[in-house]
């Protein structure tokens, strides 16, 4: 009796049929992956396995407070090694945190309100003696709120650093106070904690008082018709300025809240604007300051904190410097505060960069030189989606555009909002809902040009791309797409049904992009309909152009980096899992599981008999012992629209010289999988004896 081989084909197809699939390529797959081979073959083994991360000294990873929702590791000027990990809280309006590893330290979180914000009402503070004083001549503001009070009703005085986000104008001694500035000087804890910050002008410069006085005026806000008339002394608004209602003003059924244009200015004390209603309103606006105070302040949530609630973060690393933004759970009109945090290993606590924009959708470390960027930030305080900031080379603490400086921003024309950017080797790209856009540095005056790149290739999600030896990656609505030297490009998908017609488009943010370069592999964790959470992945093998796909939770990725191979976030045991160090799950037994689509036996009316099959396999790792055991099944039919008959499984090791089948059929899928604890597979090449058994 002749033999033949099956030789399988790499890479996975569910686009076609299993009879068009023919010739050993994969019709389904799980916890597997393509390895390359010189001679040209594509070889099949089993995905490496993961376990607890654990920094230095056996410290295991936990953040059982939360979701892993971003991943950063770096390593500061001392050679400490250090892990970042932002949580999402798992019931709605739960507080999310920041964890952060040291080497060979315990993990320690940075702590349940990381850091906390509070809002401070003066109306009410007012009647409690709260003050605001300046004196002529000098831009230092002194400001004695009583809602911080250690005797007040709010919570013990607070340390540094601390910021206040002042969301409505203030005049007072001819200076506009509006916008976030550091605390400079504080009291002594005990009694009234007056604190002080340095008022300065739209470009950043000292801004002293013309007169020294405690009375202050907040913007006064009345409505008739469609016109809005602001009393502020000494504005300084001209017609054409932008006037920010950041604190929503509900007037007979809507709401009164973003940027207004300037219409008239009546005089130095009041102007108006138009708004897109018609009301009525009379009323002072509700002047409210929010504080970010470090996480260490309490032990416990001070009375009428706000804990950070997010849904994701973006991380990076300035220097040494962790820089993070968490994305709050903010829609419609509502204060807007999403400011840029920034912790020195050692040095401080997570603390806003008070000059930074306070609102912002993330941010990430341009190159070649080193400058901040952030995306969906702000000119006002209301967000624009489309707004690009920068600050200045080497100072994360200056955002005001001015000519000794090269901080700026600019606004993407198309689309409408931008879901991502990161630095590529080259360049920065943004990308937006509908397009792809080059960011590139070209010095000043303009500091970067920006170019559209690609058409109608938007990002799916906000974790949806990834470089990879030096080519993005990144999932669109539809479909995959690359940016290399030859620009954008489809990048094409045989498993694009499996993926679209399962994925749940309710929670788009939570796809996550995940390279291992170790294997030349990019995949993406995403979530299937029903399910609410990361459940399954895709993966493209860009060394071979290879996909398969499998089931596996990770929230968050990062790749090989100061702390080893790739560490993923597990939804479901709320650890920190390390990966290709293990041949298991976290020390339970992996399901890794591959399905050839049909090999055709026989053709035309012939059918075809096997009766014998020669295993070929590496059955371990180099230098460990080789007892995987494998088992093959066999699915035989006549025809491709029938059920198939399975014959099997075989339970094969390396003892297993061949077994006995009797299989009888024209059509034949192969399937290969194992369960056993500890193993390692790689196929070989199968080999097997058949005969012509009649015509069917």
């Amino acid at each position: 009796m002749p033999h033949a081989a099956l030789n399988l084909v790499g890479g996975l197809n569910t686009n076609e049929t299993a009879a068009l699939n023919e010739g050993g390529g994969l019709q389904s797959s799980n916890l597997i992956r393509f390895f390359y081979d010189s001679n040209g073959r594509t070889l099949l083994q089993k995905l490496g396995g993961w376990s607890t991360f654990q920094i230095g000294d056996g410290y295991n990873f936990t953040h059982t407070t939360g979701i892993g929702r971003a991943l950063w590791a770096w390593q500061d000027l001392n050679l400490v090694q250090h892990l970042a990990c932002g949580t999402a809280p798992r019931t709605p309006g739960g507080a999310s945190n920041l964890w952060i590893s040291e080497q060979n330290v315990a993990p320690y979180m940075y702590p349940d309100q990381c850091p906390f914000t509070f809002q401070s009402s003066f109306p009410i503070g007012l009647a409690l003696n709260s003050t605001i004083s300046v004196t002529s001549g000098s831009n230092r503001v002194l400001i004695n709120d009583q809602g911080i009070n250690e005797s007040g009703p709010g919570f013990p005085g607070f340390i540094l650093p601390t910021s206040v986000y002042i969301t409505v104008p203030i005049s007072i001694g001819g200076i506009i106070l509006f916008g976030s500035y550091p605390v400079i000087t504080q009291g002594a804890g005990i009694g009234p904690p007056p604190y002080a910050i340095l008022a300065v002008d739209q470009l950043g410069n000292p801004w002293p008082a013309t007169s020294t006085t405690t009375t202050y005026t907040i913007a006064y806000l009345s409505m008739t018709g469609m016109e809005v008339t602001v009393f502020l002394p000494n504005h300084g608004y001209s017609v054409g300025s932008t006037y920010a209602v950041i604190n929503p003003i509900s007037i007979g059924g809507n709401v009164l809240w973003g940027n207004y244009i300037v219409t008239q200015v009546i005089d130095a004390n009041n102007f108006l604007f138009q708004a897109n209603f018609t009301g009525t309103y009379t009323g002072s606006t509700p002047e409210l300051f929010i504080y970010n105070l470090p996480a260490s302040t309490l032990p416990t949530a001070p009375t009428g904190s706000t804990a950070i609630s997010t849904l994701d973060w973006t991380m990076d690393n300035w220097g040494q410097d962790l820089i993070l933004v968490p994305t709050q759970n903010a829609s419609g009109a509502q204060t807007q505060y999403q400011p840029i945090y920034y912790w020195t290993p050692g040095v401080n606590l997570p603390t806003v960069i008070a000059q930074a924009p306070m609102v912002n959708d993330g941010a990430f470390v341009a190159m070649p030189q080193r400058q901040l960027v952030a995306w969906g930030s702000t000119e006002t305080g209301i967000q624009d989606p489309l707004l690009i900031s920068w600050s200045d080379v080497n100072n994360f603490n200056q955002w005001i555009p001015l000519a000794t400086n090269q901080a700026g921003n600019y606004r993407i024309p198309t689309g409408s909002k931008i879901i991502a950017g990161m630095q590529g080797p080259q360049q920065g790209v943004i990308w937006t809902d509908i397009d792809a856009w080059s960011m590139q540095y070209i010095g000043p005056p303009y500091v970067y040009g920006f170019n559209k790149i690609g058409v109608g290739c938007g990002l799916i999600g906000r974790k949806a791309a990834a470089f990879a030896q030096g080519v993005a990656y990144w999932m669109g609505y539809d479909q995959f797409y690359m940016l290399s030297a030859n620009g954008v490009q489809p990048l094409p998908c045989p498993v694009w049904d499996v993926l679209f017609a399962t994925l749940d488009f309710t929670n788009l943010y939570k796809i996550r992009c995940a390279v291992n370069s170790r294997f030349n592999e990019i995949q993406w964790f995403y979530p299937e309909s029903g399910n609410g959470e990361n459940t399954n992945y895709v993966k493209y093998n860009y060394m071979l152009g290879l996909w398969d796909i499998g089931q596996l939770a990770r929230t968050a990725w990062i790749d090989q980096s100061v702390v080893g191979p790739p560490v993923g976030a597990d939804p479901n045991a709320l650890l920190l899992m390390q990966h290709e160090i293990s041949n298991d799950a976290n020390g339970a037994a992996m399901a890794p599981a591959a399905q050839t689509g049909y090999f055709t036996i026989a053709e035309g009316d012939m059918q075809t008999f096997i009766d014998l099959v020669w295993p070929d396999m590496k059955w371990g790792n180099y230098n460990q012992v080789p007892d995987a055991t494998v088992q093959i099944t066999f699915y035989v039919t006549d025809y491709p629209g029938d059920i198939p008959t399975a014959y099997g499984p075989y339970s094969v090791t390396q003892a297993t010289e061949y077994f006995n089948t009797r299989l009888r059929g024209r059509l034949i899928s192969v399937g290969i999988s194992s369960n056993d604890l500890g193993s390692f597979w790689r196929i070989g090449q199968i080999r097997y004896r058949f005969a012509p058994d009649g015509k069917f």
